[in-house]
């Protein structure tokens, strides 16, 4: 299993604070069937990870697990904010898509969706690269507003979710509205955004378990399979989207 999104990199965002906070994550990850992990530190206005300083760390991290003898390997990545002038930003080499391959991380501000966002994922897509905006079902504007992210998706946009989230981590709410992106097709990949082993671990196992009991072991593999040809950089499945259904209540609409 490839975990696409998690924060394990030591001392660098809020995720593992230290190389033993790293080890331990990565013990944790090889517990729950996870064999390689793209590190995703943050890149925003509190954390200017750059790539070139990424790559270097998933390099130094990589030797350190070699002779822990842990059965991980990790490839680079970022999760980086949305903002105006990212693609001049990853024209100057300071961006750093998914192992570098061609898929990108995109993070909107949790309560809004900014009004330039259709904009730059266009813009993204005209020079190459493909737009994952990460865990969707925690934005406040697209939970009340859901046919924002299917014009996102309709128009070549990949999204994310997070395994806590269909496992209750984050309440009843995002764990309904998580469910209603997967029946609507919205969304391709299932990863961690691990920070430690405590508040915030993987929770894959547990997740994967619900999607196969809910969904079935077709949208298991479909969503592990997704993560393998990223890391490959291969081209992903994609099924037709669609818009998420408003559920009766009291047999009204």
């Amino acid at each position: 299993m490839i975990d696409i999104h998690c924060h394990i990199l030591p001392g660098i965002d809020d995720g593992a604070k230290s190389i033993e906070d790293s080890i331990q994550m990565a013990e944790e990850a090889v517990r729950q069937g996870i064999r390689t992990i793209i590190a995703t530190p943050h890149y925003n206005s509190q954390y200017a990870n750059e790539k070139p300083a990424i790559i270097a760390a998933a390099a130094e991290l990589n030797e350190t697990l070699a002779k822990e003898q842990i059965p991980l390997t990790i490839l680079p990545g970022q999760e980086t904010r949305i903002y105006g002038e990212l693609l001049e930003d990853y024209d100057a080499g300071k961006l750093l898509p998914l192992a570098e391959t061609s898929y990108f991380f995109i993070e909107l501000p949790s309560g809004h969706v900014p009004r330039y966002t259709e904009r730059v994922l266009f813009d993204m897509q005209m020079k190459g690269l493909i737009p994952i905006i990460v865990h969707p079902e925690r934005n406040q504007e697209i939970i009340q507003n859901p046919d924002m992210l299917y014009r996102f998706v309709k128009n070549g946009a990949l999204t994310q979710i997070t395994a806590g989230s269909l496992t209750g981590q984050f309440g009843k709410n995002i764990k309904k509205f998580t469910g209603q992106l997967i029946e609507a097709n919205l969304t391709h990949f299932i990863a961690s955004d691990a920070h430690n082993v405590t508040t915030r671990s993987f929770k894959m196992t547990e997740a994967f378990a619900s999607v196969e009991k809910t969904y079935g072991m077709d949208t298991v593999f479909y969503l592990k399979e997704n993560a393998e040809m990223l890391a490959s950089g291969k081209k992903v499945y994609k099924e037709i989207p669609n818009r998420v259904q408003k559920k009766k209540f009291l047999g009204i609409f």
